[in-house]
């Protein structure tokens, strides 16, 4: 059975990081990174910034005026929030020569995007700093399920059949069958593309958040965002996804599962929005 990092290492020669996120990681990774650097950074690669304009100049930043070059974008936004950004618009063409077999990619991004959204509304209810952050976690953090559709399809279809047909939960039928889990398997890409560590933590810890250390309390936000975009994907109602969560998650959050469908609503309301913004239609 394959381990995470083998099956991680099968998709490198198909998907890598764009070179202009490598340069601005790499400027947030120098002493003396600056704002000016990774503005600059962007401006070399005129597709990157173009779309990080028409994003940030979209009605869900809300500046008020129009935010006309990559330099003033970066200084509004802050060098993390630019660094998440531009990762989060990477997604699309880093992933765009993949077809893997019996995965419905445009399903798969749209309940991608509700866990990022969900995350982030989540987080803005318990008033984190880290808040936008949970939406690029939670929009990276299934990952895992595209390396292992498009590197081990039979495997992956194996274990979600099994899952169907048993009740057993997916990541423990994933196991199972393909020796490791989805979330296993997208903390080992974040790690080999050295994404900031708590990424690959939170998303490793997302079945089990007690196991996520200092970044538990996000993991948990992470759980619960998944079931939240499984139910808008699969039209349940709210209900049905508060009752696939472990009581002791509530404990950990410090809040009541009726927060839950005011919370969903909102990131079902702008749902459609970030879909078109972040994985707009190929021409």
């Amino acid at each position: 059975m394959p381990s995470a990092p083998e099956l991680v290492t099968g998709l490198a020669a198909l998907a890598s990081l764009p070179s202009v996120y490598l340069r601005i990681r790499e400027e947030l990774d120098a002493p003396d990174g600056s704002l000016t650097a990774v503005a600059t950074a962007i401006s070399g690669d005129p597709a990157t910034t173009a779309r990080l304009l028409h994003v940030v100049n979209s009605a869900f930043y809300g500046y008020g005026r129009p935010i006309e070059t990559a330099d003033r974008a970066v200084v509004l936004l802050g060098l993390q929030q630019a660094h998440d950004l531009v990762l989060a618009m990477s997604l699309g063409s880093t992933f765009a020569r993949l077809d893997p077999a019996q995965l419905d990619l445009a399903r798969f991004w749209r309940r991608s995007v509700m866990r990022g959204l969900a995350a982030r509304a989540i987080g803005r209810a318990r008033k984190l700093p880290s808040a936008e952050r949970l939406f690029v976690v939670g929009l990276l953090s299934d990952l895992g399920h595209l390396v292992m559709y498009q590197v081990a399809p039979d495997a992956a279809a194996a274990s979600r059949a099994a899952s169907e047909e048993s009740g057993e939960r997916l990541h423990e039928a994933e196991r199972r069958i393909v020796g490791c889990d989805s979330a296993e398997v997208g903390a080992a890409l974040m790690e080999r593309w050295k994404l900031p560590g708590a990424f690959a933590r939170i998303t490793g810890a997302q079945f089990n958040p007690r196991l996520g250390g200092e970044h538990a309390y996000e993991a948990a936000i992470v759980h619960v965002a998944a079931h939240l975009a499984a139910a808008d994907l699969n039209r349940d109602t709210t209900e049905t996804a508060l009752a696939g969560i472990d009581p002791v998650i509530w404990s950990q959050l410090d809040m009541s599962p009726e927060a839950l469908a005011k919370i969903r609503e909102d990131a079902e309301l702008n749902l459609a929005g970030y879909i078109a913004l972040f994985f707009p239609p190929r021409r």
